[in-house]
């Protein structure tokens, strides 16, 4: 509908002009929400208003608007404030609730007690801390936007497939890592865990990849974590060493061979002069950085021809590394 085609139109459309839209802009939040075509000018102004003086920077709120002109639309203290106010409630600071309502605009169209609190309900069932909700809907706040029925209650029984227990150890996954509910469970979550059962990883083992880094169950097992595995073989990992690095440090499967995996084995083996053996029985090898920790301790420690194994090398601070090696001369 074009804009112009009625008086409420015209005004909202002079409101947007003065907001910094253009034309092609306006009609297509006008075909995105039809509720527009009835919204009075002042109503628009007040959200607006409303929304900067929680946080939200001016310059993102075109941004805002165009993916949710929807928002101009709601009663402020029907459901602006009201929903506003609750995230604030949940242990959170008032400028990660405007960076939430910045990253997903829809979070404030949802009703506090029908969608809110039922959500909020649901995940303390599974032992998830208040404190922790918020910091989970903030950082995810599409989080409001699923349906609990079809979709995080789908997540939640997978997850107990792996033998995680609904009575903590779920929750726990999802706190850590709560975009793992925006990931289809057969296209996706089944297929990678599947994946890593036939690289001979027992139960306990995946349930261990689940609990400390989820996002590796997130990813394409096909397009990631094979050619990371196959890459593995090619440096010449057996099947049970491949096994260890993986249930040792999972990011293994999904960091990037040629950025992070190809560096650090190229300089284990030619430049440290190791057998890779080595980085199979301390697989958090991977973890460190390759410039501020790997090369500069190297350095310091051939220097003074000191020959230790990888964990006395890398799992201590920085301090406590050269009072254990007497390096404080040769670093200053």
């Amino acid at each position: 509908m074009d804009v112009t085609s009625s008086q409420n139109g015209s005004s909202i459309m002079w409101f947007f002009r003065e907001k910094g839209f253009d034309d092609k802009s306006i009609n297509e939040m006008f075909k995105k929400c039809k509720r527009l075509q009835g919204v009075q000018k002042e109503r628009a102004s007040e959200n607006w208003s409303y929304l900067k003086s929680i946080g939200i920077q001016e310059r993102k709120l075109p941004s805002v608007v165009s993916r949710c002109p929807k928002i101009l639309t709601l009663g402020l203290n029907e459901k602006l404030v009201p929903m506003v106010e609750c995230l604030a409630t949940l242990g959170t600071k008032r400028h990660e609730v405007a960076s939430a309502i910045a990253r997903f605009p829809y979070i404030v169209s949802h009703s506090v007690e029908e969608k809110l609190c039922p959500l909020l309900a649901f995940f303390q069932a599974l032992g998830i801390p208040e404190k922790q909700l918020g910091k989970m809907i903030l950082l995810n706040p599409r989080l409001i936007s699923y349906s609990i029925e079809y979709k995080l209650a789908e997540i939640v029984d997978f997850l107990a497939t792996l033998g995680l227990t609904r009575e903590g150890m779920i929750g726990k996954v999802l706190a850590k890592y709560p975009f793992i509910t925006g990931y289809s469970v057969d296209k996706r979550l089944r297929p990678t865990s599947e994946f890593l059962k036939s690289l001979g990883l027992s139960e306990t083992d995946l349930q261990t990849v689940a609990m400390n880094f989820p996002v590796v169950l997130c990813r394409d097992a096909s397009k990631i974590l094979r050619p990371n595995f196959t890459y593995l073989k090619r440096c010449g990992f057996g099947d049970r060493q491949i096994v260890a690095l993986v249930t040792g440090y999972p990011p293994i499967l999904i960091k990037s061979i040629k950025n992070s995996l190809e560096p650090r084995i190229r300089f284990l083996v030619e430049v440290m002069g190791r057998q890779i053996d080595e980085v199979a029985n301390y697989p958090d090898f991977f973890r460190y950085g390759l410039k501020k920790r790997l090369e500069l301790r190297h350095r310091l420690l051939k220097e003074k021809d000191v020959i230790c194994s990888l964990s006395e090398m890398l799992e201590c601070n920085q301090k406590k590394f050269l009072v254990k090696f007497g390096l404080f001369k040769g670093f200053a």
